[in-house]
């Protein structure tokens, strides 16, 4: 698959970004993947392209590029290492609400530029805090945010105000949520509460639980499981098939 590496500039730098396209001429509706907690590494480009092959312009973004060249977690063993589970957490925490509007802002006009890519409402999908940040953008830029996806996200529901639940009533977005099972980044409960966010805002969603632990769509994650991975990817392409032609 066609992938341009290049660089996306932000008020706080410039942020590396890969650019993923299908093996033809045209353009394409543009989409961005946000990485897990584990950041941009080989196994999201694998899935850019992955995504790029249905017929879009997929953007990865370095959301740790304010770390300048970070060195890559291992994800086998970044939570079991105590000081690798600090940095990674320090990283995490520097990554607010405003920074990844800010960020997005500035992601969407990159790809509005670019002929591969059609249109000017985008989607978003994300895996673990990706699927917090897509439903974020989903909410802080809804003009330009046609549908967004969580995989296993974590923080959609809690008590800070910036939890995307509270920006239900901003999002214009279609959303859908694959939520894994015995999770408490996202329990049952939270999904009661933003499905009844979601539904008094009139936004289509859609919240589904698979039989699967946190990290199950990312192969380089120890509870990545196949068939869940698999139903996560039809869902993905029926529901930016439904939503972004």
């Amino acid at each position: 698959m066609p992938r341009i590496t290049d660089t996306v500039p932000t008020a706080d730098g410039t942020c590396p970004v890969s650019l993923h396209t299908p093996d033809s001429q045209g353009s394409w509706p543009g989409i961005v993947m946000y990485p897990d907690a584990g950041g941009v590494r080989p196994t999201f480009r694998a899935m850019a392209d992955k995504l790029a092959d249905h017929g879009y312009a997929v953007l990865v973004p370095d959301v740790y590029y304010r770390d300048g060249d970070w060195t890559p977690f291992s994800m086998a063993t970044v939570f079991e290492d105590e000081s690798e589970r600090g940095r990674l957490f320090a990283m995490i925490s520097k990554i607010t609400p405003d920074l990844m509007a800010a960020d997005a802002r500035a992601f969407f006009d990159y790809l509005s530029s670019r002929e591969e890519v059609s249109g000017d409402s985008f989607g978003t999908t994300g895996y673990c805090m990706g699927g917090r940040t897509s439903l974020i953008v989903a909410g802080r830029i809804p003009e330009r945010v046609a549908a967004a996806m969580s995989f296993h996200g974590g923080g959609l529901v809690t008590e800070d105000p910036d939890s995307p639940h509270l920006l239900a009533g901003r999002i214009r977005a279609a959303v859908y949520v694959g939520a894994a099972q015995n999770d408490r980044a996202f329990t049952t409960q939270d999904g009661e509460t933003l499905a009844k966010a979601l539904t008094e805002a009139g936004v289509e969603h859609t919240i589904e639980f698979y039989s699967a632990f946190h990290g199950f769509a990312v192969p380089d994650n120890g509870p990545y499981d196949e068939p869940a991975a698999r139903r996560h990817w039809e869902a993905t392409e029926s529901f930016f098939a439904s939503h972004l032609r």
